[in-house]
């Protein structure tokens, strides 16, 4: 009888763990889905500034990056950083429609000093195959690792495309509503392959959500792939 109590009081305990875990597992894909809210929110609102990403340029772009809301106190602190997602254009080359997010972070370097204390959008271009094969498979630094530059804004811009071209990234900023290019050099950003099992329910590497065409875009992300898909229907890659 006794071991039949134990017994009972040891499966509940089991139960009662797995209900625990199970509950920490939505919570932290509720998380990413947050993550892929507010980004989506930031690109929207980019978007719509009268001045924002060049047309031509955004076109021309592999991948998108977007960083929503990422504070100067994250940099302080050390360990911290801003967390959002990339966004690639699916198929060959990259020449199909925009596909399934990756999580990824942004860490340090100069980022601290130039964002002041307000909440800033940072929005990356990734604008060729070598700055995105960098970007799948390790921790990149910004002018280091993969070259950058900050990204040219409004239809000024078109002119002189050549120039922004030769970078890799192109790097955008929104605080207090001005939306502007920004040097990041010296901040990286890499693959947050902890949010990616969370938000896809196993593990999968950057590389394999991005390349993987069997990877299923999440719900959470719709809205995203959409306004991408809006605003850069069909590639022009030089």
């Amino acid at each position: 009888m006794k071991n039949k109590k134990k017994w009972i009081l040891f499966s509940a305990g089991i139960l009662a763990l797995a209900s625990l875990s199970f509950a920490r597992g939505q919570e932290k894909a509720s998380d990413e889905k947050d993550r892929l809210q507010n980004a989506t929110e930031a690109m929207q609102e980019i978007l719509n500034v009268p001045d924002d990403i060049p047309r031509n340029l955004l076109d021309k772009a592999r991948c998108v990056i977007v960083m929503p809301s990422v504070l100067k106190a994250a940099f302080i602190v050390g360990g911290s950083y801003g967390r959002g997602t990339m966004v690639c254009r699916t198929g060959k080359d990259f020449s199909g429609p925009w596909g399934a997010p990756a999580m990824y972070a942004l860490e340090g370097g100069s980022v601290g000093l130039q964002i002041g204390g307000e909440a800033t959008d940072f929005v990356f271009l990734v604008m060729n195959d070598r700055g995105v094969q960098s970007l799948l498979h390790s921790k990149v630094k910004l002018g280091g690792d993969i070259s950058a530059a900050a990204g040219p804004v409004g239809r000024s811009a078109s002119a002189d495309t050549d120039a922004y071209m030769r970078s890799e990234i192109l790097s955008y900023s929104r605080a207090r509503g001005v939306f502007a290019g920004i040097s990041l050099e010296g901040s990286t950003l890499r693959p947050d392959n902890v949010a990616n099992k969370n938000l896809y329910g196993r593990s999968l590497s950057a590389a394999e959500i991005i390349n993987g065409s069997e990877i299923q875009i999440p719900e959470a992300a719709r809205n995203l792939i959409a306004i991408l898909q809006k605003a850069s229907p069909e590639p022009k890659h030089s």
